[in-house]
């Protein structure tokens, strides 16, 4: 029998619990469910509650979806559940948790990249300018 995908909502009293990403879709085309699940268990077993959802490929609007429950997600971190790092970068998009360092990191990465990109465009309209004088 196969269990509902927002959970079965049985566990442990005292075991770990874990705010993590289940993957689903297809091979080329990933889609996260974010759920509360027990920490020992593997991403395939039965999660005891889905919290939201995750598409990473952009949309016609060139928009990234995800769908969260604020309540339930602050309920269960009230509860002591663990974040993993995927979805606390995630919840501090969000505006749920502060922003997370790494998000600081590739947002700097990336205008680095814009900066050089447009330094080389700049040195090859330059030269292509000095050609044709």
């Amino acid at each position: 029998m196969l269990t509902p995908a927002s959970g079965i909502g049985k566990f442990a009293l005292r075991s770990c619990k874990v705010i993590r990403f289940v993957r689903q879709g297809c091979t080329n085309r990933p889609f996260y469910h974010i759920v509360i699940q027990e920490k020992k268990k593997d991403q395939y077993q039965p999660v005891i509650e889905q919290v939201g959802t995750y598409d990473p490929y952009s949309n016609q609007h060139n928009e990234k979806l995800v769908s969260l429950n604020m309540e339930r997600i602050r309920f269960w971190i009230g509860r002591g559940a663990l974040i993993s790092q995927p979805v606390e970068v995630l919840l501090g998009l969000s505006g749920l948790l502060p922003i997370h360092p790494t998000t600081y990191m590739t947002a700097w990465r990336n205008r680095k990249a814009t900066e050089e990109s447009m330094e080389q465009e700049n040195v090859e309209e330059k030269t292509t300018q000095n050609i044709s004088s």
